[in-house]
């Protein structure tokens, strides 16, 4: 790994990996170990984790992490693979440029935007709003907490290595910063998912979360190309917590594409 990216493999098939939020692009190790060879992986770590560029307040969240993806793009074509709040970016990508999008991978898209109109949407705004009332609070543990309860692995926060705490908590500010570009769709998102060509796979666990299937549902409607795929047993970390299917399904998607 150099200047916050890391990368596995040396095919010639390009690959762009997006990781979640609270993670950086080492969370693709899993992943990237089980996936067929001829492809080269490329995975930055996003605004504000681990190597990535510093978050800047003043500017709108999602369009500073854009920006900072774009000097990692492979050259020419290549496919676009996301996870949550990566998987927003990967989306945007592959809406603005679908030139150069081969084909596209979300797995549990987090554009809340999405599911609006839902009862999963008033819902999963509460708790956003819990959360940042949290953090204007100082009680970033709490908020973290509260945080992993529902988009963690499944373990204990308190069971976690104090390193690994420390940087969770550390960017839980982050996610209170995301409402304006998952909830309020600031990128602009929702209106033009039929504007994706790529061929997209769609990707949930098995225990997602109802605001996922609501946000997957109306994904799979307005995308004009979509693969629905499931990973039992599995949550919202999918790609951490069950590597296997989930690279299964992505390498099944990259030879169909």
């Amino acid at each position: 790994m150099s200047d916050g990216v890391r990368h596995w493999g040396d095919g010639p098939r390009e690959v762009l990996m997006l990781h979640c939020s609270l993670a950086q692009g080492s969370a693709w190790k899993g992943v990237a170990a089980r996936l067929p060879g001829g492809l080269h992986l490329t995975a930055p770590d996003i605004v504000g984790h681990g190597d990535g560029p510093d978050h800047d307040p003043s500017r709108d969240l999602h369009d500073q992490c854009f920006g900072a993806v774009l000097p990692h793009l492979p050259a020419g074509g290549f496919d676009a693979i996301g996870h949550s709040f990566g998987a927003t970016l990967a989306l945007r990508l592959a809406i603005e440029m679908p030139d150069r999008v081969r084909s596209l991978t979300l797995i549990e898209p987090v554009l809340f935007a999405a599911a609006r109109g839902a009862p999963s949407f008033e819902t999963q705004l509460a708790i956003q709003l819990a959360l940042e009332e949290a953090v204007a609070q100082d009680n970033n543990a709490a908020a973290t907490r509260g945080f992993l309860d529902l988009w963690g692995t499944g373990g204990d926060f308190d069971d976690q290595p104090d390193a690994q705490r420390a940087y969770m908590v550390d960017r839980i500010d982050l996610i209170a910063a995301s409402r304006p570009a998952l909830f309020g769709d600031s990128a602009g998102l929702v209106p033009r998912l039929g504007q994706v060509t790529a061929p997209t796979l769609l990707v949930s666990g098995e225990n997602c979360q109802p605001v996922i299937t609501d946000i997957l549902d109306r994904m799979q409607v307005a995308i004009p190309d979509t693969t629905r795929s499931g990973i039992p047993g599995a949550g919202h970390m999918a790609p951490i917590t069950h590597p296997e299917p989930v690279a299964a399904a992505i390498a099944a998607h990259l030879q169909s594409s």
